[in-house]
């Protein structure tokens, strides 16, 4: 299938830290494994061409996931108007998406990223998928969809330090065994949502952050890894987490989580 698109880049948006379980191939597709059903998908220029093992509605999935039809243009222009200092990191992450991930796969991927390196958090999570998540067959090869709450909770800690989620293991079955509805926190102002995370074990402000801004949509709380501080100390000289916050919800306020993509992917790609 192919579809026609506006101000998409397909790269940047799968690789700048939203998920996890991707690859990259040859022809310079990527194969993403999705919640029901794996996809193969591909950009030239103005289109996208994607192929899965579930044809079901895929055109629907592809938009809904890829967040396609949401008015980025009209923030973009809202945030140049009021600050026209973001015009490189916008221009240059134009097309940048937020990716519509399963809530459930977001929070067990971001418990994993304490402390951890990009492919060790793949690892752990393809892992743990193996072991409980349904075995697809796509393009002759092998894959496993993220598990479901009640598959996981076949897993012992012992499991999942087997499956090298290292110190993260009790961590994950605490909150797996919790009774933590994972739907409540939409219900939830965005600050409520942060400290309900944060009261979690092995959840700080950093990784209730991720889930929120990948998870949950909120555009307006933001994570602030290494590539973040040093653009923040390149431009304006601030250093402090703390600074940094107060500094960006001053300006972006509703949409400082998008700023902070933008300033991630420009920082860790432009330099």
């Amino acid at each position: 299938m192919k579809l026609k698109i506006k101000n998409f880049n397909l790269k940047d948006t799968i690789t700048c830290g939203q998920i996890f379980r991707y690859v990259e191939e040859l022809d310079n597709s990527y194969t993403v494994i999705l919640s029901d059903r794996v996809i193969n998908i591909k950009q030239d220029n103005d289109y996208i061409y994607f192929t899965s093992n579930k044809e079901d509605n895929l055109k629907e999935v592809i938009i809904n996931y890829f967040d396609l039809e949401y008015d980025y243009d009209s923030i973009n222009n809202m945030l140049l108007k009021s600050n026209p200092e973001l015009k490189d990191i916008i221009n240059y992450s134009k097309g940048l998406k937020m990716i519509n991930e399963p809530k459930l796969e977001v929070i067990i991927s971001y418990i994993l990223s304490q402390n951890n390196r990009v492919p060790q958090i793949k690892k752990a999570l393809d892992n743990i998928s193996e072991e409980v998540g349904e075995e697809v067959i796509f393009n002759n090869k092998k894959y496993y969809l993220f598990p479901t709450i009640d598959n996981l909770k076949k897993l012992s800690i012992e499991d999942f330090r087997n499956l090298k989620c290292g110190f993260r293991d009790k961590y994950l079955y605490e909150f797996i065994h919790s009774d933590f509805d994972i739907n409540k926190l939409d219900k939830l102002s965005s600050k409520d949502a942060l400290d309900l995370l944060i009261s979690m074990k092995g959840i700080g402000e950093k990784v209730a952050s991720c889930i929120l801004l990948f998870g949950y949509y909120r555009f307006d709380v933001f994570p602030i890894d290494t590539w973040v501080k040093k653009y923040m100390k390149d431009e304006y000289n601030i250093n402090t987490v703390k600074d940094i916050r107060e500094f960006c919800k001053s300006r972006y306020k509703e949409y400082t989580g998008l700023v902070i993509q933008y300033m991630f992917n420009y920082k860790r790609n432009k330099d």
